[in-house]
């Protein structure tokens, strides 16, 4: 049980509030569609390839279709009433301990193996996982920063523990910092400021991402840590005017790499002095909310899509690569760049959704050119997490009709990814020398009607193909209560639920 505020679930204040509206429940409001027959198969490829400046990188051989899910026996069950349907054999499953809602982030200490998470609008807890759970909570927001909402946590190999937060700058801008805690021998931390941003002007709207996902490199020598977008798909959000024809910025929409022993960097909002820096590793992403290295050292994030019916992607991240926000979602087009886009006729916008009820798909004569070349999500091969809208209006399941997507349903929004490799997991589940083990959880749509509702767990068995990867995914879990963040401890995955009555799972794969 949870030793501190055990009978009580949080009361959010003005700031938590806010974090939670821009940083994650709105950031994933992106829905989940469906409902409509699946008539003959209609290929997800680009929307107006013909018209696209920028040139597609893609494989060099052509993806496998005709994937099949993984080796374990399909058996649903539900052990614990209330907790998560089990979909395959060989799972066994334990309820560690409850938690305040609006928990972000799950993350093991490498020096000491103990499991700790963070809340925004309490601290971090130290978790037992022995046959007594319990969890203690050891650092009080106010110890870490003041006036700051912490969104991000990640252990860097030598124990150093590494939170991403957001604040207000007045009424318009926000600022995002990056606080670094050593370890005392009393247990605690000490505190210093890697890095802050200079402050950067809010949209004002739910597309607000702000920074968030980080992890460090294995050798200890960086972190990289995700910015998210401003926008929802590229548009001006001008905050009622405060900022002019202003889209995203230098601060938002990328991966940056900083040192991890740096002290009081200061990252300026201006894009050639980053890139002379060599802050920037990475462009073009929405909101990559995790990052993990694969056991092999290849960087991977997940990333959310836009409100409109365009694949949510996992990015194998390489410096200097550009993922394609706002001109691309998975491998297709954002028709709003092209002159005379009328979204009166665009079957993929759905009026549940913000940006479409607020009217920023529209014809927009400013759109940028895109910068090109760009390089192209992971290829899903199903069965799981594969369905799509299609431009006529029609539901699809690439996994079910031999079909390539790029990578995942929309909307069903990916948070949490950790990588298995141990021993002890079944064969399939595990990290070889030619394929990945990749663990996704998705904390579900908010909107729309696409039937892949997401709020699971699926796994990917990832495949270098030339320049990329090819993923087999399979669902082996559902009906978590929005999860949002992971670890694996040899054959034993803990879950994170961020909803009312959420709770950290244990699942342990024979």
């Amino acid at each position: 049980m949870f030793k501190q505020c055990s009978s009580r679930r949080l009361h959010y204040g003005p700031s938590l509030r806010a974090f939670v509206l821009v940083t994650i429940g709105v950031m994933v409001a992106t829905g989940c569609q469906g409902g409509a027959s699946t008539p003959a198969a209609t290929t997800p490829t680009q929307t107006a390839s013909a018209q696209m400046t920028a040139p597609v990188v893609a494989t060099t051989s052509a993806p496998t279709t005709g994937a099949t899910a993984a080796a374990g026996t399909t058996a649903e069950q539900q052990p614990i009433a209330g907790g998560p349907v089990l979909l395959r054999t060989g799972i066994s499953l334990r309820k560690i301990v409850d938690v305040n809602s609006g928990s972000v982030k799950l993350a093991r200490n490498p020096v000491n193996g103990q499991l700790y998470f963070l809340n925004p609008g309490d601290g971090i807890s130290r978790v037992d996982i022995g046959p007594s759970p319990t969890a203690t909570q050891i650092v009080q927001k106010t110890d870490v920063f003041t006036d700051g909402v912490a969104s991000g946590m990640t252990f860097g190999p030598d124990g150093t523990l590494f939170i991403v937060a957001n604040r207000k700058f007045g009424r318009y801008r926000t600022q995002a910092l990056i606080r670094k805690g050593v370890t005392t021998a009393a247990g605690g931390f000490t505190w210093t400021t890697l890095a802050t941003t200079e402050p950067y002007p809010l949209s004002a709207t739910p597309f607000d991402h702000l920074w968030n996902g980080i992890v460090a490199s294995s050798d200890g020598q960086w972190i990289f840590v995700n910015a998210g977008s401003r926008t929802d798909h590229g548009e001006v959000e001008s905050n009622t005017g405060s900022f002019p024809d202003t889209r995203d910025v230098a601060l938002t929409a990328k991966i940056f790499r900083l040192p991890a022993k740096a002290t009081d960097l200061v990252l300026p909002n201006d894009d050639a002095t980053l890139t002379a820096q060599g802050r920037i590793f990475a462009r073009g992403t929405r909101n990559a909310f995790d990052l993990q290295f694969a056991p092999n050292g290849d960087l991977f994030a997940i990333d959310n899509g836009p409100d409109a019916d365009f694949p949510d992607e996992l990015n194998w991240l390489r410096e200097g690569h550009h993922y394609g926000f706002p001109w691309r979602f998975g491998n297709q087009d954002n028709p709003q760049q092209f002159p005379g886009y009328d979204s009166s006729k665009d079957l993929r916008l759905s009026q549940d959704f913000t940006a479409v009820r607020t009217g920023t798909y529209r014809n927009d004569t400013g759109f940028p050119k895109p910068p090109g070349p760009f390089t192209n999500p992971v290829i899903n091969l199903g069965p799981d997490g594969a369905q799509f809208r299609a431009e006529d209006g029609t539901q699809h399941d690439a996994g079910a009709e031999h079909m390539p997507l790029y990578t995942f349903t929309p909307h069903r929004s990916p948070l949490g990814l950790v990588f298995g490799t141990d021993a002890k997991l079944p064969v399939d589940l595990r990290s070889t020398s030619n394929a990945q083990s990749a663990f996704v959880l998705s904390y579900g749509a908010a909107a729309g009607t696409l039937t892949d509702k997401g709020q699971d767990l699926l796994h990917l068995t990832l495949t270098k193909r030339g320049d990329n990867y090819e993923a087999v995914t399979t669902q082996l879990a559902r009906e978590f209560k929005y999860p949002i963040s992971e670890v694996m401890i040899e054959n034993r995955l803990y879950v994170l639920e961020y909803g009312s009555g959420s709770a950290i799972w244990e699942l342990t794969f024979k």
